[in-house]
């Protein structure tokens, strides 16, 4: 949940820059750990939206050169920055995951018009589900060589090695994009309880304190961790075929571009 207070202070922010810039935005949410579902009090709000610009600004000899995002520095613990329309969906078109997980988010600031539904109608189809086991592989390992190898670890970075662990569990099982929720991602090794029972203390510590700080390795979750990336070395994931998809994603465009501006 997102206090009333802040929500009120993004939506400010939000119609600001649109004002500033002279664009919509069709979509704003929160990314990071609040939408993950493991925040600790004291965490930031990353609020990310898309937006679109006026149907002219598109239409210059001088497009590549323009600048598609906007960025405002962190106040109040409020980070807030987006990318244009155009952006977004070429980066959709690379399976980009921070796109994939800002349209997962179950965290809506606002949304405009058919952009949300139009990106999460194609998901299955954009979406390289080989690139993202790729990806949240090398997450994991470089999080897990960097933070968890000794006696001492910091045991906030237990999540961001599970986390991505757990989300190519979920497209070795499904071939599906996983979802960013960790409480679904959980469901994953629900089988092992001593895991689960591991995991869910570690949570609930998290949830309830500022910062977690260094402690001796949790037994239950770095033996899951070692045995899983030494698993995920040994898999090659399956070939994505993806037939044509600039078509759509270009329809999508001109769709709600005209939406936006109409």
């Amino acid at each position: 949940m997102i206090e009333a207070s802040v929500r009120e202070d993004i939506l400010s922010r939000l119609a600001k820059a649109e004002s500033e810039h002279d664009v919509k935005i069709l979509l704003a949410v929160e990314s990071g750990s609040r939408a993950w579902g493991f925040a600790s009090p004291n965490s930031d709000y990353d609020a990310r939206f898309i937006y679109v610009n006026r149907p002219e600004w598109y239409l210059s000899v001088g497009l590549e050169e323009k600048r598609d995002v906007i960025e405002y520095p962190i106040v109040d613990e409020l980070d807030v920055n987006g990318w244009d329309l155009r952006k977004a969906l070429r980066l959709f078109w690379k399976s980009n995951p921070a796109f994939m997980e800002w349209i997962q988010s179950p965290l809506v600031y606002l949304q405009r018009g058919g952009f949300l539904d139009g990106s999460r109608a194609l998901m299955n189809t954009v979406y390289s589900v080989e690139s993202g086991m790729y990806h949240y592989r090398s997450m994991a390992k470089t999080n897990y060589r960097g933070y968890l190898q000794q006696e001492q670890v910091p045991l906030k970075k237990y999540f961001y090695v599970l986390r991505p662990l757990l989300a190519v569990r979920w497209m070795e099982r499904f071939g599906t994009p996983a979802p960013i929720e960790f409480g679904k991602l959980v469901a994953m090794v629900e089988s092992d309880r001593a895991l689960v029972r591991a995991i869910d203390a570690l949570l609930e510590q998290k949830r309830m304190s500022p910062e977690l700080g260094l402690s001796p390795q949790v037994p239950a979750i770095q033996d899951f961790i070692v045995k899983e990336l030494e698993r995920l070395d040994g898999i090659v994931p399956a070939r994505f075929e993806r037939r044509e998809v600039e078509p759509d994603l270009s329809a999508l465009f001109r769709k709600v571009l005209a939406e936006a501006w109409s």
